[in-house]
């Protein structure tokens, strides 16, 4: 009977996992800087679409994405572009030293620790790693948690 009740929690806790979709707007949030600084919704530049990636410095996936997103920094350019983490910033700065080494110290790039844990709630991912674009307007344009879909991505910004 204990194993009947554990079986059905499952079962519905993983439905509603994937029912929810991902923000349509830009939610409101607060993360941190390395600096300890917050960082919140109202200091992303305005006029300009903005790419979210969250990550965890131990999944494969992740580090997969980041080395693919690294070696096409060029493109980002015109963009805002938040690198979000529920890790400590000593994992965050390892995991970019070895993934995103080239997106490190661009004007354009915030590495975020998410130490309140508001991203999943308030962004609605399915999954590490999740990338949203989101369109200058807030909007969302795309989202993926699939490393494939990064060249997606990157059409997207030229639209």
């Amino acid at each position: 009977m204990k194993k009947l009740i554990i079986g059905l929690l499952f079962c519905v806790g993983s439905f509603t996992v994937c029912a929810q979709s991902p923000a349509a707007l830009i939610p409101a949030f607060k993360f941190y800087t390395a600096q300890n600084t917050g960082f919140t919704k109202a200091q992303i530049p305005k006029g300009k679409q903005s790419l979210f990636v969250f990550f965890d410095g131990t999944c494969s996936h992740c580090q997969k994405a980041m080395t693919t997103i690294a070696s096409r920094h060029k493109e980002l350019d015109k963009i805002n572009v938040y690198l979000v983490s529920l890790d400590e910033f000593k994992t965050i700065d390892y995991f970019m030293s070895h993934y995103g080494k080239a997106l490190i110290g661009l004007k354009n790039v915030s590495l975020l620790q998410d130490r309140d844990r508001v991203f999943i709630p308030l962004f609605k991912p399915l999954k590490y790693p999740a990338m949203f674009l989101y369109a200058a307007d807030q909007r969302l344009k795309i989202y993926s948690s699939e490393e494939q879909d990064i060249s997606k991505i990157f059409s997207m910004l030229k639209s």
